[in-house]
C-alpha cells in the first residue's frame, strides 16, 4: 500500500498490519492485486484495499463512496465498526455513501444525510429520522429496514405505501417539499442555528491546518516511489525479458543478413547498404521504447488518484520510472551493439564501437521518453496510440534516410530540423563512414568513399556532427522528461461521463393509476407472500404443481417454457494446488473447493445460493451450468431426472454473469433481438419472435430504454441496475426453462435491488427455475425467496430447505442447535445466520455445521426428494435437438455480422479516428514527398518515391493492426459468453468480424490512396491508379487481420500486442528498402518471399516504375528506369500478376488462422 510508505515514523508496518486485520485482508497480504487481464485478489478484496489505502494515511477526514460492493453483510459490519472505532478515539469525520446497509450496519451511524434529486431531504442524528417522516405522515413498517424505507420514501414509485393517515387522502411529497420541512424541524432548525453562528477560532486544533502538502519529505517520498517502480519492473520482469530475447533475436537475423562476408565497401551502393544496417539498428531501438506508451496509460489511473489525493508530486512518480530504466537501456543496447557490430564488419576501431553505441543508449533514452509523453498527453489507450504513429510517422519521414535532405520541401525543413531521429541517424553514419575503413578513394574520385555515400544520401559529413547528435539526443531526452512531468501535473484524465438514461416515460405512464402505479412494493410483497405460501405447502416440497396453478403462472406468456427441473447430489470440484499454497508447504496434489454439496432445483421455485465470501457459491453455479473451463467435476447432475448433457443443456439454460458483458454499440432492443434470433427455434416466425421480445422486454421494465444503447460499464450507456435487467432479459428471450444469476443486486442500492429482484419474481411465476447468488440482502429481498442453499467456507452446505414465512424455518433450524444465539426481534435473518455460521462460532461451539446439517431430518428429506426428482417421469423424453444450435450456419453468420455491422458503425473512436488518422498522414507524407512521384532523374528520386510507399505501408499497417486489437479484446469477452449460452458456433463469429472491415479498409485505402497518389504525382493511368490502390487495400486489409490474429492466439490484448510488435521489425527488415531483396544473403531469401511487407513494395514499385523506359543516372552510371528497378531490386512488372495474388493470400491466411484460433482457443479461465 503506498501510502503505508508515505506515513510518517515507525508505526507504518504496525498501521498496515492492523489495517490488514480490520479488512480481513490478511489472507491476500503477498497476493498481487491484478486486473482484467492478471489474475489477482477477488472483487470484494480489491474494494477492501481501496478502503485500506485510504486508512493507512493520516487522515482525519474520510469520504468513502460505495465500500460495501461485492462484500457480504457480516464484512461490511465489521468495516464499518471499526471505522467507528476510529472515529471516535481519534476524533476523525468520515462520510460514507452504502447502497444496501443492513439494519446493524446502518445502526452504527451517528448521523444520517438523506439526498433526493439533488436536495438534501434529511440530515441530523440517526435516532430522530423516523421521527421527522412520521411527522410528515410516513410511517416505515415492521420488519422492514429503515435504510431500505429512507431510499424508498422519497421515491414516486414506492411512496404511497408508507403513507399511514389512511383516513386522509395520499399526495406525493416530493423532496424539494421534504427539504422545506426539514429546515422547520428541530434537527433542521439547530443545524442551521449552528451554520449561522460564527465559528469560535479558540475551539479551533493546531492540526486543522495543513502546513505540509506532502505526509513526508520529498526524499522520502522519491525513495518510496523508487522502491515501487523497482517492485513493478519485477513483477512485470515477463516484458521486459521478452523485448531483451526479441532484441537478440532480431540482432542475429541483422548480423545474418548484413554478414560482413557477403558485404563490400568498393561502391557508393555497396555503401548504401551499410547506411541501412545502421538506419535499422536506428529504427529497431527506437521502437523498443514503444513498450513505454501502453506501460504508462495502463497505470495513469491509479497516478491520477494518488496524485489528487496527494500522496506525492508528479516528478516523484516521474523520475522513477526514467532512473530504473537506464541499467536496462545499457543492458538491451548492449545486446544489439556487441552481437551485430562486429559480425556485420563496421568500422574496427574500438572507439568507434563505443561511440554507436552511446548514439544508440541515448536513442532509446530519448524514444522512451518521448512515448511516455505521449501517453501522458494522449492519456487513453486510444488517443495515445494514434498520437504515438503519428510521431513516429513524422520522425521517420524527417530521419534523413526515407527521403533526403536534399529533397524535403523548404516547408518541412523545420521538421527536418527538429526531428530527434535526424540527429540519432546522422551521429551513427557519420561515426561510421569517417573512418578508416572508408578513406580510400574509388577510381575517377576526388573525395573518399565514405564522404561520397554520406553525400549521395545527403548526411552531413563534418565530423563535429557525432558530437552534435549526441548533445542533441541528451536535449531531447531532458525535454520530453521535462515534458512527461509538467503532462502528469497539469493535465487531468479525459473526460468520461455516464449517461444518465431517464426511464420517467415509463413512470408518467403509470401516474394515472396510482393505486396500480406508485404501489409497487406492496404488489411484489403480495405476489411474494402468495407465491411463497405456495410453494412451502403440501406436495410443493416433492416438485409437484398443480395444472391450476402451472397455467397461472405462465398465463400471458406468448411462447410458454417446458419446466425442467435440476438436480445434483455429491457434487466435487478440484483443481490443481496453485503453486503459492505448495511454496507454503502444503502437500495434496488437489485444493477440494466444492466437497459433496448436493441439492434440487425446481420450477416456480426461486432458490438463493448464498455464503461467506469464497464459501464456493459462484463455482457450484459454475459447475452446474457447464461453464467451468478447467479443473476436476464430480458427482452426479440430472435434468428432470436423465443425466446432464452439456450440448443439449445449453438449449433450455440461461445464465446472468455478475459482469454483465454486453456489447457496447447496440442498443437494448437490438441485444434482444440478436439474442432471440439465434436462439429461438426456428419455426418461431419472425412476427411471433418480436412479439415474445416485447413481452420480455415488458416482463423486465425495458420499454422505456428500448433504443439506449448499452455503453460500457461506468463509461456511458445504462447504468448498473439497467445492465442487470438486460442480462436478464437476454436470457429469458432465449425462453429457457432454467435460468442461473450470479449476483443480480450487487453494486446496486435498495430500490434499484428491488426493481431487479422483481424482474427475477416475474420470470418465476412463469414457471422457470431460477437460482440466484446473492450479497448483503435485505430483509425484504431474502424473504423474497422460497429455499436457500447455504454455503461454508470451504465448499460445503449448511442448510438446504425452504425459508418459510419470516425466515421461520431457517430459524428454527439454527435456533435448534445448541449454541446458537437466539435472533434479535427486526434482526435481519440473513444476516444473522451467517454471523452464527462463521468457523469462529464453529471453533467456539465445537462443532462441524456440515456435520449438523448431514445428520438432520432435513437433510434425509432433501436426499428423498433428489432421488424423488432423479428418476424420469412417466412418459416423459430425454432432451433431444435434431442440431446443436438453433439455428443454420447461414443464420449465425447473417446475425453475427448484422451485429458487428451496428458495433462499428456506432464505435466512431475507432471507425472514424481509423479514417481521420489515414486523412492526415496522407496530407503530411503528400506535402513531404510532393510531385516527387513522376521526376526519377537519380536512384535518390527513386528511393524517395520509393520512402513514401515504405512509410505509408508500415505505419499505416501497424496502427490498423494496433487500433483493431482493443476492438477484438472487447468482442471476444463477449463472444465467450454467447458462445457459452449456444448461441453461435465459432466460425460465424470469426467470419463475421472478417467481413465487416471489408467496405471500411476499402474506404480508408480509397481516401488515403487518391489524396497520396495526387499530392505525389505519380502517373494517371487507369492501370497504374487501380494497381495503387489494389496494393494499398490488400496491404492494409493485411495488417488489420494480422491484428485480429495476434489477438486470437494469446490470452489479452496487452501480450498480443508484444507478440505481434515483434514481427514488424521483421518486415521492416525484409520489406526490400532496407536492403534490397537481391542483396540478402541466400540463407535469408527465402523470408522475403514469406514477407507480406515485401509483396506490397514489390507491386506498388513495380506497378508504378516497371515498365518506364527513361533514363536516369544510378551510382553504377546511367541506366533505364525499368532496368534499374529489376536490377537493383529485383522487381519485374511482368510478375504482377503472381505478386497479386499473393498479396490477396496474405490477409486470407492470416483471416483463416483468426478463424480457427477463435475456433481453437479459449483463453477464459473459470
Amino acid at each position: 500500500m503506498p501510502q503505508a510508505v508515505a506515513s510518517e515514523g515507525q508505526k507504518a508496518n504496525m498501521i498496515t498490519d492492523y489495517i490488514l486485520r480490520i479488512l480481513g485482508l490478511e489472507v491476500c497480504a503477498d497476493t498481487v492485486v491484478g486486473n482484467a487481464m492478471l489474475r489477482g485478489i477477488s472483487g470484494g478484496q480489491r474494494k477492501r484495499v481501496t478502503t485500506g489505502e485510504m486508512l493507512v494515511g493520516p487522515a482525519k477526514a474520510l469520504f468513502m463512496d460505495e465500500i460495501s460492493t461485492g462484500l457480504d453483510s457480516s464484512t461490511t459490519f465489521q468495516i464499518v465498526n471499526s471505522l467507528k472505532q476510529y472515529v471516535h478515539i481519534l476524533k476523525g469525520t468520515t462520510v460514507i455513501s452504502l447502497l444496501q446497509p443492513a439494519p446493524e450496519t446502518y445502526n452504527l451511524f451517528d448521523d444520517i444525510i438523506l439526498l433526493s434529486d439533488s436536495h438534501i431531504v434529511y440530515q441530523g442524528p440517526r435516532e430522530h429520522v423516523l421521527e421527522f417522516f412520521e411527522l410528515m405522515g410516513f410511517k416505515c413498517p415492521q420488519r422492514k429496514g429503515v435504510a431500505d424505507f429512507l431510499q424508498e420514501v422519497t421515491s414516486r414509485k414506492d411512496q404511497e405505501q408508507y403513507w399511514a393517515h389512511k383516513d386522509q387522502p395520499y399526495r406525493f411529497v416530493t423532496a424539494k417539499e421534504f427539504s422545506e420541512a426539514h429546515k422547520s424541524f428541530h434537527i433542521g432548525r439547530s443545524l442551521g442555528e449552528e451554520l449561522a453562528t460564527e465559528f469560535d477560532k479558540s475551539k479551533s486544533h493546531p492540526a486543522a491546518l495543513t502546513t505540509k502538502m506532502y505526509g513526508v519529505g520529498k526524499w522520502e517520498l522519491l525513495k518510496a516511489c523508487l522502491s515501487r517502480e523497482y517492485l513493478l519492473m519485477k513483477r512485470n520482469s515477463f516484458v521486459y525479458t521478452f523485448k531483451l530475447c526479441q532484441l537478440a533475436v532480431l540482432a542475429i537475423i541483422a548480423m545474418t543478413i548484413f554478414l560482413r562476408t557477403e558485404m563490400h565497401r568498393d561502391s557508393v551502393t555497396h555503401g548504401g547498404i551499410y547506411v541501412g544496417a545502421l538506419f535499422y539498428g536506428v529504427v529497431v531501438i527506437m521502437f523498443n521504447g514503444l513498450a513505454e506508451l501502453s506501460m504508462v496509460v495502463s497505470r495513469l489511473p491509479v497516478f491520477y488518484k494518488q496524485r489528487d489525493y496527494l500522496f506525492f508530486p508528479s516528478w516523484v512518480y516521474a523520475l522513477p520510472a526514467w532512473i530504473l530504466k537506464i541499467p536496462l537501456t545499457f543492458v538491451e543496447v548492449g545486446v544489439w551493439v556487441f552481437l551485430t557490430y562486429y559480425a556485420i564488419g563496421f568500422d574496427p576501431y574500438v572507439g568507434r564501437l563505443f561511440r554507436q553505441y552511446l548514439v544508440l543508449v541515448l536513442v532509446n533514452q530519448m524514444a522512451s521518453a518521448l512515448f511516455r509523453l505521449v501517453a501522458a498527453v494522449g492519456r487513453e489507450m486510444t488517443v495515445a496510440l494514434t498520437l504515438g504513429s503519428f510521431t513516429l510517422a513524422i520522425l521517420f519521414a524527417m530521419s534523413g534516410f526515407v527521403l533526403s535532405k536534399e529533397n524535403i520541401k523548404k516547408w518541412w525543413l523545420w521538421g527536418f530540423w527538429i526531428s530527434p531521429m535526424m540527429y540519432g541517424q546522422n551521429a551513427m553514419v557519420n561515426n561510421e563512414f569517417l573512418g578508416k575503413r572508408w578513406r580510400h578513394f574509388l577510381p575517377n574520385s576526388t573525395e573518399a568513399l565514405g564522404v561520397e555515400i554520406l553525400k549521395s544520401r545527403g548526411f552531413f559529413t563534418q565530423s563535429y556532427w557525432y558530437w552534435i547528435g549526441v548533445g542533441a539526443l541528451i536535449g531531447y531526452t531532458l525535454l520530453f522528461n521535462f515534458g512527461y512531468i509538467l503532462a502528469l501535473t497539469y493535465l487531468n484524465p479525459l473526460g468520461k461521463h455516464q449517461a444518465v438514461i431517464s426511464e420517467e416515460p415509463q413512470i408518467n405512464d403509470q401516474s394515472g393509476d396510482s393505486k396500480k402505479g406508485t404501489n409497487v412494493l406492496k404488489s411484489i410483497q403480495r405476489s411474494f407472500s402468495q407465491h411463497s405460501n405456495r410453494v412451502r405447502n403440501g406436495k410443493s416440497l416433492s416438485g409437484s404443481t398443480s395444472p391450476e396453478t402451472n397455467h397461472n403462472r405462465t398465463r400471458g406468456m406468448i411462447l410458454p417454457s417446458e419446466p425442467h427441473s435440476i438436480t445434483f447430489d455429491d457434487v466435487t470440484y478440484s483443481v490443481d494446488m496453485p503453486v503459492e499454497m505448495r511454496n507454503r508447504g502444503v502437500v495434496e496434489d488437489k485444493l477440494a473447493l466444492l466437497k459433496g454439496v448436493s441439492g434440487a432445483f425446481r420450477p416456480g421455485v426461486l432458490t438463493a445460493l448464498m455464503g461467506v465470501t469464497g464459501a464456493g457459491k459462484t463455482t457450484l453455479m459454475d459447475v452446474l451450468a457447464g461453464r467451468k473451463t478447467g479443473g476436476y467435476i464430480g458427482g452426479n447432475i440430472t435434468i428432470s431426472g436423465y443425466p446432464k448433457k452439456q450440448e443439449t443443456f445449453a438449449r433450455i439454460s440461461g445464465y446472468c454473469e455478475q459482469n454483465d458483458i454486453h456489447s457496447p454499440h447496440v442498443t437494448v432492443y437490438e441485444s434482444l433481438l440478436y439474442s432471440a434470433w439465434l436462439r429461438l427455434s426456428p419455426e418461431i416466425n419472425a412476427d411471433t419472435r418480436k412479439m415474445f421480445i416485447e413481452e420480455v422486454m415488458e416482463l423486465v421494465e425495458l420499454k422505456a430504454l428500448r433504443n439506449a444503447l448499452v455503453g460500457l460499464p461506468g463509461i456511458n450507456g445504462l447504468s448498473t441496475e439497467q445492465r442487470k435487467r438486460l442480462t436478464i432479459a437476454v436470457e429469458l428471450v432465449a425462453n429457457p426453462s432454467i435460468i442461473f444469476m450470479d449476483e443480480p443486486t450487487s453494486g446496486l442500492d435498495a430500490r434499484a435491488a428491488a426493481i431487479v429482484m422483481r424482474t427475477v419474481r416475474n420470470t418465476v411465476d412463469t414457471g422457470r427455475t431460477v437460482v440466484c447468488t446473492i450479497h448483503q440482502p435485505s430483509i425484504d429481498i431474502f424473504e423474497s425467496f422460497d429455499e436457500l442453499l447455504l454455503m461454508k467456507q470451504g465448499g460445503q452446505e449448511i442448510y438446504v430447505g425452504p425459508l418459510g414465512h419470516h425466515s421461520s424455518h431457517l430459524i428454527n433450524y439454527f435456533e435448534g442447535i445448541q449454541g446458537v444465539n437466539k435472533i434479535k426481534d427486526g434482526y435481519n435473518p440473513a444476516t444473522w445466520m451467517l454471523e452464527v455460521s462463521t468457523s469462529a462460532k464453529e471453533m467456539e461451539l465445537g462443532i462441524d455445521f456440515a456435520e449438523v446439517y448431514k445428520n438432520s431430518e432435513l437433510y434425509r428429506r432433501n436426499k428423498a426428494l433428489i432421488k424423488e426428482l432423479s428418476t424420469p417421469a412417466p412418459g416423459s423424453k430425454d432432451l433431444y435437438f435434431p442440431s446443436q444450435y438453433s439455428t443454420s450456419f447461414l443464420t449465425q453468420c447473417m446475425a453475427c455480422l448484422w451485429k458487428q455491422h451496428w458495433s462499428y458503425w456506432r464505435n466512431p473512436l475507432y471507425t472514424a479516428i481509423r479514417f481521420l488518422y489515414s486523412t492526415a498522414v496522407a496530407a503530411v507524407l503528400g506535402s513531404m514527398f510532393w510531385d516527387l512521384g513522376s521526376k526519377i532523374d537519380k536512384q535518390q528520386d527513386l528511393f524517395n518515391a520509393m520512402g513514401s510507399m515504405y512509410a505509408a505501408v508500415l505505419l499505416i499497417g501497424i496502427k490498423n493492426a494496433n487500433a483493431v486489437q482493443p476492438v477484438v479484446a472487447v468482442e471476444r469477452t463477449v463472444f465467450y459468453r454467447e458462445k457459452a449460452a449456444g448461441m453461435y458456433s465459432a466460425l460465424p463469429y470469426a467470419f463475421a468480424q472478417v467481413l465487416i472491415e471489408l467496405p471500411y479498409v476499402l474506404v480508408q485505402a480509397v481516401v488515403y490512396g487518391i489524396i497520396i497518389y495526387a499530392m505525389i504525382g505519380f502517373e494517371w493511368t487507369v492501370t497504374k491508379v487501380f494497381w495503387y490502390l489494389f496494393f494499398m487495400y490488400f496491404t492494409f486489409l493485411t495488417f488489420t487481420y494480422y491484428g485480429m490474429m495476434s489477438v486470437a492466439v494469446t490470452p489479452n490484448q496487452h501480450i498480443s500486442s508484444i507478440v505481434s510488435s515483434a514481427f514488424y521489425a521483421v518486415w521492416n527488415l525484409f520489406s526490400g528498402f532496407i536492403v534490397p531483396r537481391p542483396r540478402i544473403p541466400v540463407w535469408w531469401r527465402w523470408y522475403s518471399w514469406a514477407n507480406p511487407v515485401a509483396w506490397s513494395l514489390y507491386g506498388l514499385v513495380a506497378s508504378q516504375y516497371g515498365d518506364i523506359k527513361q533514363s536516369m543516372e544510378s551510382s553504377d552510371g546511367r541506366t533505364t528506369v525499368e532496368g534499374f528497378v529489376r536490377s537493383y531490386f529485383g522487381f519485374k512488372h511482368d510478375f504482377l500478376g503472381v505478386v497479386a495474388a499473393v498479396i490477396v493470400a496474405f490477409p486470407v491466411v492470416f483471416a483463416l488462422v483468426f478463424a480457427i484460433s477463435v475456433k481453437m482457443f479459449n483463453f477464459q479461465r473459470r
